[in-house]
């Protein structure tokens, strides 16, 4: 029998990305308290206690479908260069589906680690979250359950290791979350060469009987998300643990080579590679499993947004930021008066400002402090900028390439090594630095993006074996310093996870120098491109108020009097999709009229932050041939829509637009009005949408607000 989901095909209101499910997660105890099942009424995964744990289903609720086909190890360790099963149950007949009358005949593997014990409760929160500016109102840690499985390594080379399994399963929300504990009991070092913490044998997208290069396979719809990922902007690229296999037991697969790739794996690439000293436990990365309940990719983006928002809540926090180029007193403070007569929120000492954060120098510090506390004064957050990654320091600091035995070769040619020494006291600077100026942001340029480090030297990794694993776990500790600490972080990769709140919404830096005009069609087109898997909350965009990296006059907003329409057509971009950027210069405004310009916009997102800031709906992208338009959906507010439509053409639009309404929880009747105009009532079609007519001035845009009859 199949539990009731929440089913888009039902309507809005039965679909849990519109309407929470009634049903709360939960740990269910059956067969007999043979089994153990988390359940939420949009997945259910099942456990079997014995002969040894092992999952024996995991069903997507929402459609029916079952998401496994067969049963996997819990877990994989390799220890001292063997490789054990944590549970797991083998003799299935057939890996291409499961019938519960096999389940009773598996059998156990003698060598695997065995299940001793299960223990229950609710979400713990792996760090604090001090919330000191505007966020959503989101728990944290994320209501649910947790289930522990315990088991006891009993082959002779593993005897006194000790597992535990994580689960974590969430309210409304079809994700299941997972990580390892290791407790070395022995008497004795061990090392973890290999952990993968999810084996789990999906049932494939597609089969396939002839050669197809791998990249060119559709796989499951699941959605991994994890903290252990470093060297992107976005969740698929910066993920490191997600490795999706053929798998060597399906043999009746269509498949002739038997390659389709439909066992995911969880682990990383490199290591961890940690010695284990006696009494010591290794905790592990988290991954976190979204079942999707449809192919398309509205959808499934929305999801992921989802999923973003109750796992990291403070990706919400998004203030309205300035980067000041210059960081004297009198530039700075002048900037100061200017972000709180317009309404700003935060103002950065940005990148090439002459801040030094690495300067531990109590009287420079102290100095820094003053102006701190100058915009305190003025209601204004203040943020610094530091490169860590693409710098060189020295030969005994820098990353070793493991080909050469050198330096050089990393990701970025030159980067220093965050477990060596330098490395170690440069964090603890910052740390001093921040806690003694009273620094609201860091934003850490080139924040640790994989490099592994062949050096047996640096105090801080053994050598290239836990050196991507020891630096990964030394960057995400210090993300979740900042964010116990109330310090926003903006960081050019997807540690969200770990306690940063922006990374880049996606662009080329070489763009902000071609003439203004191109910069606006660029700069719709990368809020489209960048918020399918990102919030409008969680990407930042520029807009170089000065020269930057060339383009001279034609790229330059300076004077700012003489470019308001460019300069009010980047503020109408950003804010009308939610999204903050990097306004760099040394001031917001020169004149009285531009001072109105960023009134305005400033105001009028301020009015419609609350929606503004809630998911986008890709509608039309931008191309200047034509308008272009998404839409905000929000259906747990009464405003629970706002379409942004943007005008590039030198005449007036006039034009008929469909707006898909479904995701605004509404049924039947829609009240809509254009700008401050009178709101009109508009009937539903059978799709959920409406067609509305509006009027886009010549270069410019407009709005039209969505809300409850």
């Amino acid at each position: 029998m199949v539990a009731p989901g929440a089913r888009a095909a039902d309507g809005p209101s039965s679909d849990w990305l519109v309407a929470p499910p009634h049903w709360p997660a939960r740990v269910v105890w059956s067969d007999g308290t043979n089994a153990v099942a988390l359940d939420n009424g949009l997945i259910r995964r099942t456990i079997r206690l014995t002969p040894n744990g092992a999952t024996v289903g995991f069903d997507n609720l929402m459609t029916g479908a079952s998401v496994v086909r067969a049963v996997k190890p819990e877990a994989l360790l390799t220890v001292d260069g063997r490789e054990f099963n944590v549970g797991g149950l083998g003799g299935q007949p057939d890996h291409a589906y499961l019938l519960p009358a096999w389940i009773a005949a598996l059998k156990d593997n003698v060598s695997a680690f065995q299940l001793v014990g299960v223990t229950t409760g609710r979400p713990q929160a792996p760090f604090a979250w001090k919330r000191k500016r505007h966020a959503a109102d989101l728990p944290w840690p994320p209501p649910g359950v947790t289930a522990n499985f315990h088991y006891a390594g009993r082959d002779a080379a593993v005897k006194g290791l000790s597992v535990t399994v994580h689960y974590e399963l969430y309210d409304h929300l079809p994700v299941l979350g997972k990580w390892l504990t290791v407790s070395n009991g022995t008497d004795r070092s061990v090392t973890l060469d290999r952990v993968a913490t999810e084996v789990l044998a999906a049932v494939e997208a597609e089969s396939a009987v002839d050669a197809r290069p791998t990249n060119k396979w559709r796989l499951p719809p699941i959605s991994v998300l994890s903290d252990y990922s470093f060297g992107g902007m976005d969740p698929v690229t910066s993920s490191r643990v997600t490795e999706w296999q053929p798998d060597p037991e399906y043999q009746t697969q269509v498949h002739y080579e038997r390659l389709t790739p439909c066992l995911l794996v969880c682990r990383p690439p490199v290591g961890p590679g940690v010695r284990l000293a006696p009494g010591e436990m290794f905790h592990s990365f988290r991954t976190w499993l979204l079942v999707q309940d449809s192919d398309t990719r509205e959808r499934q983006g929305l999801a992921v947004r989802r999923a973003e928002r109750t796992l990291a809540p403070w990706i919400t926090e998004n203030p309205i930021m300035m980067h000041v180029r210059n960081a004297d007193t009198r530039t700075f403070r002048a900037a100061v008066d200017q972000c709180a007569a317009v309404g700003f929120e935060m103002i950065i000492y940005t990148f090439g400002s002459g801040l030094d954060m690495e300067n531990t120098d109590p009287a420079y510090m102290a100095r820094v402090k003053q102006d701190v506390d100058y915009a305190h004064a003025k209601g204004i957050d203040v943020g610094a900028y530091s490169l860590f990654s693409s710098r060189r320091i020295d030969d005994a600091d820098d990353v070793i390439n493991p080909k050469t035995g050198k330096p050089g070769g990393a990701i970025f040619g030159n980067a220093p090594c965050l477990g060596s020494r330098w490395g170690i006291t440069y964090l603890e600077k910052l740390k001093t630095f921040i806690t003694q100026t009273g620094l609201d942001l860091l934003e850490h340029d080139g924040p640790y993006p994989g490099d592994v480090c062949a050096s047996t030297n640096h105090p801080g990794h053994h050598g290239l074996e836990d050196s991507q694993w020891t630096q990964w776990r030394t960057s995400a500790d210090f993300y979740a310093w900042c964010r116990a600490h109330g310090v926003y972080v903006n960081a050019p990769d997807f540690y969200f996870f770990t306690g940063t709140s922006k990374t880049g919404m996606g662009y080329r830096e070489s763009n902000w120098s071609l003439p203004r005009a191109q910069q606006i069609i660029h700069g719709r087109q990368n809020i489209f491109d960048g918020t399918w898997e990102k919030t409008p909350t969680m990407g930042w965009m520029f807009v170089p108020l000065t020269e930057y990296q060339g383009g001279g006059a034609a790229a330059t907003l300076e004077p700012l009097r003489e470019h308001l329409p460019a300069y009010a057509a980047h503020l109408a971009n950003n804010f009308g999709a939610g999204v903050q950027a990097c306004y760099r210069g040394p001031r917001l405004y020169d004149a009285d009229a531009t001072e109105a310009v960023l009134k305005h916009w400033v105001s009028w997102f301020k009015e419609y932050r609350d929606i503004l800031e809630s998911d986008l709906i890709h509608l039309r992208r931008a191309d200047g041939r034509d308008i272009d338009y998404f839409l905000h959906v929000n259906p747990r507010l009464r405003r629970c829509g706002l379409a942004m439509i943007y005008n590039p053409l030198p005449v007036e639009a006039n034009r008929t637009i469909r707006l898909p309404l479904y995701y605004t929880g509404l049924t039947a009747t829609a009240l809509i009005r254009q700008e401050h105009g009178p709101a009109k009532r508009y009937r539903l079609n059978r799709d959920y949408s409406v067609n509305v007519t509006v009027h886009v001035p010549a270069n410019g845009q407009t709005w039209l607000v969505v809300e409850r009859p």
